[in-house]
């Protein structure tokens, strides 16, 4: 009598657990150095994730009428935080995608011994390294912002079209940084530059002096800095300017943020400094609608990958969406059904019309805040890139590259 009871409590808890396990909500994973050398930048991207989610649940949510729910998984950009954080969302959390995360050691880390294993797709909005392009990833990890083997070359274009010839480069040894470094060495040696100095430095040191005095041998014009601005990219520029030892800068945009023209100063910076980062074409239809709605958050639609943030966890959805369940195998093989250039054009905030679209089994094509979100082979977007200087009143100004 005792095991029959004991029999119909555990069949009635199975139950209870089985329609709270199915779904008001439907988990996605919100995976970033929140964190960490960024986590200033990782803020305002993940205000565009989550953004994007408050717009698909005020419009209808998920199926049929599940909630999107973002879980936040700090990656802290760093490669082990990182599978520790991806590991508890998939494992604990039952998270159906990932949205991130944010760096690219962390991704190539985290996918590898977690989401590739589980069929998991990632969707990352700023894991930029050529490396994860390489992946072995039965085509489940995709990003929406471009490739560094693109940004490489657009910094050299810059130094290039600068008229500087010769140039010193120090990176952190990590595959962000590393990446891009080696990209860049190689374009702008095609174009008869002379790198002069290469050397990798290890971030968060007091003091990059003696490494930058070594950097100064053979008469190098300016300095190419490919680091975090948290880490090691505000002292090496400090440390330049405090003992002569360069005057005129060149990065990537692990180095964009307000915090550089703050510490270093505007008048210091001014005219001799010239950062990229990927970007929008701010005239198009897509990014207005979500500039004016970022806008209204209180935030800053310019924020670095801001656009892409948003654009991810838009493309997630629409990949539960069209796979028509919460399976994380169709999923994956949704993502590229949402944006292959075929089919009607859907722009962020339209989740009504999207959602419309598919269920009357129409054919749909999302056209992002950070421009074209097509596909490549291996996951891949080509982008646009813009280039920030000091402007007059002390904040970034920024330009698309052509």
């Amino acid at each position: 009598m005792k095991l029959v009871k004991q029999l119909a409590v555990t069949a009635c808890a199975a139950a209870m657990f089985a329609t709270a396990a199915h779904a008001d909500s439907i988990k996605v994973g919100s995976a970033g150095g929140v964190t960490g050398p960024i986590a200033e930048l990782v803020a305002t991207i993940v205000k565009g994730r989550d953004l994007a989610r408050d717009q698909i649940n005020a419009e209808g949510g998920l199926l049929k009428g599940d909630k999107l729910e973002m879980v936040i998984g700090d990656s802290a950009c760093d490669p082990k935080a990182a599978v520790d954080a991806v590991g508890k969302l998939v494992n604990v959390e039952q998270v159906v995608g990932i949205v991130g995360p944010s760096c690219s050691g962390a991704t190539n880390a985290s996918v590898q011994a977690v989401t590739i294993p589980a069929g998991v797709a990632v969707l990352s909005d700023s894991a930029t390294a050529p490396s994860v392009t390489e992946l072995k990833d039965n085509d489940t990890v995709f990003r929406v912002a471009p490739s560094d083997a693109y940004q490489g070359l657009a910094i050299a274009q810059l130094v290039n079209k600068a008229g500087i010839k010769k140039v010193a480069m120090t990176y952190s040894n990590d595959d962000y940084n590393a990446g891009i470094a080696k990209v860049f060495e190689e374009e702008f040696k095609k174009m008869g530059g002379e790198v002069t100095a290469n050397q990798a430095h290890e971030p968060n040191k007091a003091s990059y002096r003696s490494e930058l005095q070594t950097l100064t041998a053979g008469g190098p014009e300016a300095i190419a800095i490919f680091a975090y601005y948290g880490s090691s990219g505000i002292t090496i520029i400090k440390n330049s300017l405090e003992n002569g030892l360069f005057g005129k800068f060149f990065a990537a945009d692990g180095m964009f943020d307000q915090s550089v023209i703050d510490q270093i100063g505007a008048d210091n910076l001014k005219g001799n400094i010239s950062i990229t980062q990927a970007s929008s074409d701010t005239a198009d239809a897509s990014y207005q609608a979500f500039a004016d709605a970022f806008k209204a958050t209180g935030a800053d639609p310019a924020a670095p990958y801001a656009a892409h943030g948003y654009d991810a966890t838009f493309m997630m959805a629409l990949a539960i969406e069209k796979a028509g369940s919460a399976d994380r195998a169709k999923i994956k093989d949704a993502l590229r059904a949402i944006s292959d250039g075929k089919g009607e054009v859907v722009r962020p905030g339209e989740w009504a019309k999207a959602k419309k679209l598919i269920a009357d089994g129409k054919d749909i094509n999302y056209e992002g805040a950070s421009g074209s979100a097509d596909f490549d082979e291996n996951g891949d977007v080509s982008g646009v890139f813009a280039v920030n200087v000091v402007g007059d009143d002390g904040k970034w100004a920024k330009e698309l590259l052509k």
